[in-house]
């Protein structure tokens, strides 16, 4: 089963990403915050990293730049998933080395799906 890492912090968001996914078989690990988040994507060697980046504790760019620095992770996707602004979530993906990003909120849920699905294959 493909795994997912969510760091997110907002339930409703958590809710819907996991309805989203689920029945696509996609095992959703949560982390509500950075240090949680790192500390998960360690433990679980997630296939995917969807990152939110305004956490309570640390900014999503800092918790990007850690699980880059980890080696074991070089190769899973982090995908920025906010609602920042198209352009500055862009530029957050390019200085962050993220892979991607996909927007807040989750309007369609299969489109959603579809990102995730992309991301993967890439």
């Amino acid at each position: 089963m493909t795994k997912i890492l969510l760091i997110e912090d907002i339930p409703d968001n958590v809710a819907l990403v996991r309805k989203a996914l689920a029945p696509r078989e996609y095992e959703v690990v949560h982390a509500a915050d950075a240090e949680s988040g790192l500390r998960l994507a360690l433990a679980h060697l997630p296939d995917l990293i969807l990152l939110d980046l305004g956490l309570p504790d640390y900014d999503g760019q800092t918790l990007a730049g850690w699980l880059r620095a980890e080696r074991v992770l070089d190769s899973t996707p982090i995908i920025a998933f906010t609602a920042w602004p198209h352009e500055t979530a862009k530029q957050m993906v390019d200085s962050y080395g993220c892979n991607g990003y996909i927007s807040k909120p989750i309007v369609k849920v299969k489109d959603f799906a579809a990102q995730v699905a992309s991301f993967l294959k890439s």
